[in-house]
């Protein structure tokens, strides 16, 4: 499978879903292993999208959903 398009689907999936904004732009940064954000700008959504995005993992957003 190609993986941009695995990239782009987890992402729109994301979006859909309605998940925290801060969790997708961590996934994303993970995905690509791009540095992390500057300490004082990083949350806990951050965080556990940064983790799952580096391990290529698009699972587990669930509990990130905005209500």
């Amino acid at each position: 499978m190609n993986p941009h398009q695995d990239y782009y689907d987890a992402v729109t999936k994301m979006e859909q879903a309605g998940v925290d904004e801060d969790y997708i732009i961590g996934w994303e940064s993970g995905y690509w292993l791009n540095p992390e954000r500057e300490e004082q700008r990083v949350t806990e959504a951050y965080e556990a999208g940064y983790e799952k995005g580096k391990a290529k993992d698009p699972t587990g957003f669930e509990a990130w959903i905005k209500k």
